[in-house]
């Protein structure tokens, strides 16, 4: 599992490693890329912007729910607890209402 720090792609925030699991999302637009086959390995070859959808209240605690707008793959990310919690409750409510 690869746990590194990037750029954000998409609002181009500076995001430091997790220091617990592979840091997979920016928290603070939580887009992502799709990057990884399994958690962390690095091995997809789509490389495609991972769009927030919705978030899902399951037995694994909160999970982001993707779509990635090049391939159109859906994954799920565990939340991390630095992520930003007004755009987490945003997704919430709207995938409620929809």
């Amino acid at each position: 599992m690869l746990d590194e720090g990037f750029s954000c792609l998409v609002c181009g925030a500076r995001v430091e490693k997790l220091g617990y699991t592979a840091r997979d999302h920016c928290p603070h637009c939580l887009h992502s890329l799709h990057v990884d086959v399994n958690p962390g390995d690095r091995q997809s070859e789509c490389a495609g912007v991972l769009e927030p959808t919705g978030v899902e209240l399951n037995k694994k605690g909160r999970q982001i729910l993707y779509r990635c707008k090049k391939c159109g793959t859906k994954k799920k990310n565990i939340t991390a607890q630095d992520d930003n919690e007004d755009l987490i409750i945003k997704l919430i409510v709207e995938r409620a209402w929809s």
